[in-house]
């Protein structure tokens, strides 16, 4: 489907018409079409902010896209939303997707608090670029930042706005990584209600906005698990 005007416009948590939302896209998005404009901003969102999933605030006004930048950091949901709400600041059209997968390289800590493998309501952004064609939605997935990849021994997820962007399905060693289960759709605005269902039924020992891992290190946990 091609894009309309809601793909365009500001929304309770794609806040693209906040101003730090607005400074930051002015800032990077830089190139001479679209498609490298999408593809800066898609990095600075990518590396600028770290992933965190121990700090997840269910709340909306933890999820909204200008969160991530008050913060410096986030989990796959809200950074999907930032780099729509930047997309969308610079006049790209733009909008939210998610998947349920299976992430064999989570912490300790993660897989003892969750109980399984299985991450549902995994976010990414699909962008809207015309390369001479009519158009196409391109997913791109701005979660792991650079230096955690290279912490954890994964492959980069790289963007060129001419294909999807999508988690690998193997590490940089050949070890299982990430296994998609089942697509949850594309939204105008991320679906908040539907997110919280999902991991209040899913994850029984998370609380009510993840406090079961509020005050703990994922950044300390990484090291550990990852010394060489």
């Amino acid at each position: 489907m091609p894009p309309h005007a809601a793909t365009l416009a500001p929304t309770t948590l794609i806040d693209s018409d906040h101003p730090a939302v607005a400074a930051f896209a002015a800032t990077h998005a830089q190139g001479a079409n679209d498609r490298e404009r999408a593809v800066a901003l898609y990095l600075a969102v990518r590396d600028g902010f770290r992933y965190d999933p121990y700090r997840i605030d269910l709340s909306p006004a933890g999820m909204r896209a200008s969160a991530v930048i008050a913060q410096g950091h986030g989990w796959c949901v809200p950074k999907a939303a930032l780099l729509a709400a930047a997309c969308r600041a610079v006049g790209i059209p733009s909008r939210v997707g998610y998947a349920d997968v299976r992430n064999h390289l989570s912490t300790e800590r993660m897989r003892q608090t969750m109980k399984t493998d299985l991450f549902v309501w995994h976010g990414y952004t699909e962008v809207w670029l015309d390369h001479g064609d009519g158009g196409h939605w391109f997913k791109a997935t701005p979660a792991f930042n650079l230096s955690l990849c290279e912490r954890f021994g994964l492959l980069p997820l790289e963007w060129d706005g001419r294909g999807d962007s999508l988690y690998h399905p193997f590490d940089a060693a050949g070890q299982r990584h990430m296994e998609y289960v089942a697509q949850r759709g594309s939204f105008d605005d991320v679906p908040l209600a539907a997110i919280v269902e999902s991991f209040r039924a899913t994850y029984p020992g998370w609380g009510d906005q993840g406090q079961a891992l509020q005050g703990q290190d994922f950044q300390a946990d990484v090291a550990q698990e990852t010394v060489r």
